[in-house]
């Protein structure tokens, strides 16, 4: 395949390639266990269009994800493909994914996109495809709901790092996530490669650069709310620390690319006034998501958030907020 060095692992054919309208990938790394839970929820689907699978192995050393996705179509009725994508990192493995959707089903129409620790609603596929033809948007978003490990405060659910951007079906201004999308194969048409920049490869933030640009060649976004997938939450992000790094890295990256929308001199004078603005406005925010989330530490997030766009400006995103959760 051209583009990103991608090799096919295993392939599994119900119906001829012709004959597939959507695919639904999944980028994988060192998650083999829950790989397999999200699978399950995919080959029950509904669906108004042909739909296949693709596995992203992002792990081309251990490739235990492969293995498992390999063995999992074996036994199941289901038009699966597995993939391996030999350079690290979460933009590669997006970028492999949808390459070879592209390359392997030729009237393909859409891709959905849903990651190795959710899980989706049965009728996830069917409700981003209908909410895609009611709105004529060209991607769709749907919420990641956080399903905490026992023992975690459901409070945490009422943080803004979980809560999804929008809460009503219907056209948006824009996405954030790619854990939860459907893309529809004009933008891929027309977006340039790689899709995803691979310098957010581990910080997070790809997918966000992704609908930017997208917004700017005039594509529109939707938000079907009752498309849900679930997404496992270990313990460890529910620790102060790492809610802190992850409210501050926010705040970092939207400003990151705020300077590549606009890299001129004026540009940045503007970013810099705009956290400034933001961190003085932060404390009545801040006091006001306390009292509604009923979450002191809630109360933190807007001047985080601030903070973080500030130390961007000083260039520390690449090791300070590296992400650990990203390949």
């Amino acid at each position: 395949m051209n583009g990103e060095p991608v090799t096919v692992y295993f392939r599994c054919e119900t119906v001829r390639p012709e004959a597939i309208r959507v695919v639904v990938t999944v980028p994988t790394f060192r998650r083999p266990e829950h790989l397999i839970k999200t699978l399950k929820t995919l080959v029950s689907q509904t669906s108004p269009l042909p739909f296949s699978v693709i596995v992203i192995e992002n792990d081309a050393e251990g490739q235990a994800g492969a293995a498992a996705a390999r063995d999992f179509f074996s036994h199941h009725e289901v038009d699966g493909l597995v993939v391996v994508t030999h350079r690290r990192g979460n933009c590669h493995a997006y970028n492999g994914g949808w390459q070879a959707a592209l390359e392997t089903y030729p009237d393909l129409q859409a891709i959905a996109v849903i990651d190795d620790d959710e899980v989706a609603a049965p009728d996830w596929l069917s409700r981003l495809l209908s909410v895609q033809a009611d709105t004529g948007a060209d991607l769709v978003g749907g919420p990641q709901l956080p399903v905490f490990e026992a023992g975690t405060d459901p409070i945490w659910k009422r943080h803004p790092v979980f809560v999804p951007h929008y809460d009503t079906t219907g056209p948006v201004p824009i996405l954030y996530s790619s854990g939860n999308v459907l893309i529809t194969r004009r933008v891929l048409d027309a977006m340039p490669r790689p899709f995803l920049d691979p310098v957010f490869n581990f910080t997070g933030g790809g997918d966000s650069d992704f609908y930017r640009r997208a917004k700017l060649k005039g594509f529109r976004f939707g938000w079907a709310n009752e498309a849900w997938v679930a997404e496992t939450v270990p313990a460890r992000r529910t620790e102060r620390s790492w809610v802190n790094a992850r409210s501050l890295r926010t705040g970092a990256l939207s400003a990151v690319l705020e300077h590549r929308g606009d890299p001129s001199p004026k540009g940045r004078i503007k970013t810099v006034l705009k956290s400034l603005a933001l961190l003085g406005l932060s404390p009545i925010r801040g006091f006001k998501l306390w009292r509604r989330t009923g979450l002191a530490h809630a109360g933190l997030f807007h001047a985080q958030v601030a903070i973080g766009r500030l130390m961007a400006e000083a260039g520390l995103i690449n090791e300070q907020y590296r992400n650990p959760e990203k390949n």
